[in-house]
């Protein structure tokens, strides 16, 4: 392992003695917070462009308002609030009206209600999901034996046309729904408006990718 290459994942330091957390805290010679000192001052410079710095103002706040007690200090905090409803209050924060909503159709269940308490909540919901515009998906040479309906007609995920319909509509900001490894990146890339995830896909786990890391030990052991 390149030890100089940075591996925060691996920092040996626990989080309370990292320098990252603390002025005179340890770091391992892989640490991008002693490294990279040029980086540190042109993100200090990026923050200082006013719509930039509003977004994240308002996001570190939601961020400390999604905890209870913290007067009691920070050993003592307990998390107060599911994600969709800091995704709501952030929005609210931001003044945003008018959402995106880009889902799988495999959570078509879910993107209803989530839909239904967005718009409950006073905003204006565009919603798109992942088979619009109906490309088949040998349009992208996707051979018969490699779809997932063999033999028929199967139309191709289209993460591209997601993004492209919320930017047309000028969407403030888009909430991710369970797209697919990859289809989730290609929205992201072609997204203009900032987005966030509600739920990452995992087919096998319910949407909740982290159960095979809780259980790496035992049933998920073999990934390692």
């Amino acid at each position: 392992m390149n030890k100089r290459l940075p591996n925060c994942a691996r920092c040996p330091y626990e989080m309370a003695e990292r320098i990252c957390r603390k002025q005179d805290g340890n770091s391992p010679k892989s640490c991008p917070t002693t490294n990279k000192n040029e980086l540190i001052k042109e993100t200090i410079k990026a923050y200082e462009k006013p719509d930039l710095r509003e977004f994240a103002r308002l996001a570190s706040i939601q961020e400390g308002e999604g905890y209870a007690d913290r007067e009691l200090g920070y050993a003592f905090v307990k998390p107060i609030k599911p994600r969709i409803l800091e995704i709501i209050e952030f929005a609210n924060r931001m003044n945003y009206k008018r959402l995106g909503l880009a889902f799988c159709s495999g959570l078509a269940r879910e993107a209803k209600v989530v839909e239904k308490i967005l718009s409950g909540k006073g905003f204006e919901i565009v919603s798109v999901i992942c088979k619009v515009g109906r490309i088949p998906k040998e349009t992208i040479d996707v051979h018969d034996h490699e779809k997932i309906a063999i033999g028929e007609f199967e139309p191709m995920c289209n993460p591209i046309l997601q993004a492209m319909v919320l930017n047309d509509e000028k969407t403030e900001f888009n909430i991710m729904l369970g797209l697919c490894v990859g289809h989730d990146s290609l929205f992201f890339k072609y997204a203009e408006a900032p987005c966030t995830v509600l739920a990452a896909k995992d087919r096998v786990l319910g949407h909740n990718p982290l159960a095979a890391i809780y259980n790496i030990d035992s049933y998920y052991r073999a990934l390692k």
